[in-house]
């Protein structure tokens, strides 16, 4: 038997002797009551026939067909398939059979099934028997497209189909500014926004495949991008400086002013036109990170009913609203779980989303708090793609298999793949693809998933490379973040060795000696050299297949010259550092045009313009 792979790995599969070949002009049986349903699910299969095997089954419906002309039935049978979202596959001698809980299963069984097709050189199907439905109900992904990137409807579109495939049922669009409110265009004017017209269509696409799109709409903290304007500086907490929870200093504004009834009127606003472009029951209104509470407006309601009461009194006016639109409301998590005695004062009907990104994240403790109070709750890792060029392998894969974990084990309803763009978003999309495919393999079926080979599966379907190749390459350089020997939270040294001034750095202190750099270097060329011996491309049978060769190899040059920089930083001859310099602007200059061009290939213009300027301050100092 063929060594086939899916991803995700099916709950139960039990292959049979014999085959099913496939032939032209046979039928594909739509056996529901309302096939119209599951129609586009049956076309996907049609599609893969017809690109595979340049075969070709029309579609009917009902129940009496001739079975010699039937290759394939599709049923949705509640009864005989009691979890929702599950399937039965079948494939033997005479036929295909599927039979599913509902349209969503029989989705499901279609893309198990089109895998097994993909792996198949000849028109003939290994007999097998697939019983398979989800860990977790609501299987999330979250992409922040307010720092700063906002991606094509193309880029979208693309993502759908990904995950689709994958088993996704969620996804969020992280928005703190990028929706165009028409009555707000100065907030959103230089950031190419999401139209309400997109958000129709991204919908309409996304529950064509089984994905509810969910509004998101941060409504306390992180609002900054709002409150610097003059007509909502009022609302701000504080437009002082103030301490973070993290010991360093920001300088309003950030969040908004619980107390003033400014606030709550301003997200009415909001709400009420976002809403209506969705048809997701569910609303995720943020309100994490209130970092600057109780430094301004709200300073003296802090002291007299502690910043917990005051956090809650305003979660509470938002839940009203969120509830007044009739809509479900899923919050962050990150306040309220430091104040216990508040948590049992949460609506029972609300949601909170419990997050960590470091493979330690306390999703344990904290679920526990959760489900002790009777709250539903999500357990939300991320991509650990942000902050670190090219990704932190293995540390996504323990944020990611701890959060499955602790969520099975305290009942969690849902688990959300955050992906964040701090700091510029500079990581390039398919640094996310490995932390995107594991989250669906471990929320889908943890048991059959644990110990998934993350190299090949993430080569053949998310880079659609057979030989495994791309797959290794993605693994290898998201390990590179350990390279040096530093550990820094939610991100990596390589990328902060970039960001931070060198007075700033650690490795100014002579904490990595120049051997440990020249290793990195060695381990970024070892890393990349599959790609680089490959003719510069990985046999991908994708259509953005040369993007992807372009990102990684540029991912590997800004690595590089993050280690020339530490290594420009430890010079103590002022005139061979001089010259470090010198050659240093000119290589950055190179790597900024081609960052702008990488960019535009997948996003809107809106952000480049920002993201830029933090390579620009780097430039800038290489100059003086």
């Amino acid at each position: 038997m063929q060594n086939f792979i899916f991803l995700p790995a099916p709950r139960h599969l039990t292959w049979r002797k014999g085959a099913f070949t496939l032939t032209k002009g046979q039928l594909l049986q739509l056996d529901a009551a309302e096939p119209q349903k599951i129609r586009f699910a049956a076309t996907q299969l049609q599609d893969q026939l017809r690109a595979r095997f340049d075969i070709e089954w029309q579609l009917s419906a009902g129940h009496h067909l001739p079975p010699k002309e039937v290759a394939c039935t599709l049923a949705v049978l509640p009864g005989a398939i009691p979890q929702p979202e599950g399937y039965r596959l079948r494939i033997s001698p005479t036929g295909i059979n599927i039979q599913a809980h509902d349209a969503a299963g029989v989705f499901y069984a279609i893309c198990t099934l089109k895998q097994l097709l993909e792996q198949t050189e000849q028109a003939a199907l290994p007999c097998v028997e697939i019983r398979d439905w989800p860990d977790f109900p609501a299987r999330g992904v979250m992409l922040d497209i307010s720092r700063d990137k906002v991606p094509t409807m193309a880029t979208l579109f693309a993502l759908v189909d990904r995950l689709a495939s994958w088993k996704i049922n969620q996804l969020q669009l992280y928005t703190e500014h990028t929706f165009a409110y028409r009555n707000h265009p100065a907030v959103w004017s230089e950031a190419s926004p999401m139209s309400g017209e997109e958000v129709l269509a991204l919908d309409a696409y996304c529950r064509e495949r089984c994905i509810e799109l969910i509004p998101n709409q941060n409504s306390f903290g992180h609002m900054e991008r709002w409150l610097k304007h003059a007509p909502y500086a009022p609302l701000a907490e504080t437009h002082e400086e103030f301490e973070t929870p993290w010991g360093m200093k920001m300088q309003g504004p950030f969040s908004l002013a619980p107390e003033h009834p400014g606030s709550i009127a301003l997200l009415r606003t909001l709400y009420d036109e976002l809403l209506p472009h969705f048809s997701s029951e569910t609303f995720n209104v943020g309100c994490d990170e209130t970092i600057d509470l109780g430094y301004g407006a709200s300073a003296e309601a802090c002291r007299e009913r502690g910043i917990g009461q005051v956090y809650l009194d305003f979660l509470l006016k938002v839940y009203q609203e969120v509830n007044a639109r009739g809509r479900r409301m899923q919050f962050w998590g990150d306040i309220i779980i430091h104040y216990p005695e508040l948590v049992e004062k949460l609506p029972r009907d609300i949601i909170a989303l419990e997050w960590g990104y470091e493979a330690d994240a306390p999703f344990d403790e904290h679920g526990a708090q959760f489900a002790a109070a009777g709250i539903p709750f999500y357990v939300c890792p991320g991509t650990s793609s942000w902050c670190s060029i090219a990704g932190r392998t293995d540390n996504v894969l323990g944020n990611l298999l701890s959060a499955a974990e602790n969520g099975l084990k305290h009942g969690a309803c849902g688990y959300l793949n955050t992906d964040w763009g701090d700091r510029g978003h500079w990581q390039m999309l398919p640094v996310s693809y490995l932390g995107f495919a594991m989250g669906a393999a471990y929320s889908w079926c943890l048991e059959t998933n644990r110990d998934t080979d993350v190299r090949a599966v993430v080569s053949r379907f998310a880079f659609e490379d057979a030989s495994g190749m791309m797959g290794q390459v993605a693994y290898e350089m998201g390990n590179l973040y350990q390279a040096l020997g530093i550990h820094i939270i939610n991100g990596s040294s390589l990328f902060w060795a970039l960001q931070w001034p060198e007075d700033r750095f650690i490795i100014r202190s002579g904490s990595v000696s120049p051997e440990t750099v020249q290793a990195t270097l060695d381990a970024i060329e070892a890393a990349i050299a599959p790609l680089e011996n490959a003719a510069g491309r990985a046999p991908m049978r994708r259509g953005d297949a040369d993007l992807i060769t372009c990102e990684f190899r540029f991912m590997a040059r800004l690595l590089r010259h993050a280690c020339f920089r530490i290594l420009m930083a430890q010079e103590s001859d002022s005139s061979r550092q001089a010259a470090a310099k010198a050659a240093l602007a000119v290589e950055l200059e190179a790597l900024i045009d081609e960052y702008r061009a990488l960019w535009l290939a997948r996003n809107r213009p809106g952000g480049l313009k920002d993201s830029v300027a933090r390579f620009e301050e780097l430039l800038a100092t290489y100059r003086h």
